[in-house]
């Protein structure tokens, strides 16, 4: 099996306290082996999830209502706002130039999809063709995106990977629609997949899919063509050992939240990971193998964390992957 990060990696999930991308960046590069652009929703709407992904849609404007982000006519003061976010965080990606892989962080299309709405106010996913033009629109920016850091930083190997906390919603028929007194209709599981297969491809780069939820869909995010998936270790129940254990065997990378995304008390290094090893040592697999093959994360974005934390938590995540390589059986 090979993977782009190096043994006993650690990485962040996305998102972080503050307004200081500055700052964040920094601790980002000089705390964990596996560094990312990090995201900080408090500076406004634009840096958030749904609007910095909203602003990556080609031929596709869009603008901030009071009920979340909305297809325009025309690109207006809140699209060029969240690209002014994004061309300060790229001049840093430039300034610091990170060397080796590097992860970028997009919403995936389903999420967007249940988040942005058609300009009459209903959401993008009640519309198929919408849908399916969102999909190519995304795939087409994500594109243009790992290409423009590609540029600014030449030595750094991109992972991308596409967050989809509301796809366990989607293809349960769970999303409300405008109103709230009804749900849209679910998307079949084969249909979910090909979509984010069309993103993941597009970009060129070595496709993670995360996904925070608790009702994982790994069928889904493996049939996409994920070659690693991240999600919280507590999403991985005992139920799920068969498909786990095919992904592993057959090589997947996985990116396993252990520690909590907010300030919290936190463990020793080797206890942080013990639930990993448990899930290894369960399905039968050698301790050997997990170095390589698993990335240690905090269990979900640490936008409401302390910044004092967000430095105390990577750095067990740093120091509990080591564990990983370094401690025996």
């Amino acid at each position: 099996m090979s993977f782009p990060w190096p043994e006993a990696s650690a990485t962040g999930i996305g998102s972080y306290p503050g307004t200081d991308a500055a700052e964040i960046f920094k601790i980002v590069l000089g705390e964990i082996p596996l560094p990312h652009l990090p995201e900080l929703p408090d500076r406004g709407p634009g840096a958030d999830m749904i609007g910095r992904s909203a602003a990556m849609l080609v031929e596709m404007p869009v603008r901030l209502e009071p009920s979340g982000w909305r297809i325009g006519d025309r690109p207006g003061l809140d699209l060029r706002r969240a690209h002014d976010f994004m061309k300060y965080d790229l001049d840093l990606v430039e300034q610091l130039a990170p060397v080796g892989p590097f992860k970028l962080q997009v919403c995936g299309p389903w999420t967007l999809a249940a988040s942005i709405e058609l300009p009459n106010g209903t959401r993008m996913l009640r519309d198929a063709g919408a849908v399916r033009d969102l999909i190519e629109s995304l795939a087409e920016g994500v594109k243009e995106h790992v290409a423009e850091v590609r540029r600014r930083a030449p030595g750094a190997e991109i992972i991308l990977q596409v967050d989809e906390p509301g796809l366990p919603a989607v293809l349960a028929g769970r999303v409300p629609t405008a109103s709230g007194f009804r749900t849209l209709r679910s998307v079949a599981a084969p249909v979910a997949a090909e979509g984010l297969r069309t993103v993941l491809e597009a970009s060129g780069a070595f496709p993670v899919v995360h996904c925070c939820a608790g009702d994982v869909p790994f069928k889904v995010m493996l049939d996409a063509g994920a070659k690693a998936l991240s999600v919280e270790i507590s999403a991985v129940p005992e139920r799920r050992d068969e498909i786990i254990g095919e992904a592993i065997e057959s090589g997947i990378g996985f990116l396993f939240g252990v520690v909590p995304g907010t300030d919290a008390r936190l463990p020793q290094p080797a206890a942080t990971v013990a639930p990993v090893r448990a899930l290894w040592r369960r399905l039968g697999f050698p301790p050997g193998s997990l170095g390589s093959q698993v990335v240690v994360t905090p269990s979900c974005g640490m936008a409401g964390a302390s910044s004092a934390y967000v430095r105390r938590a990577l750095e067990t995540c740093r120091k509990a992957a080591t564990t990983l390589v370094d401690t025996p059986e």
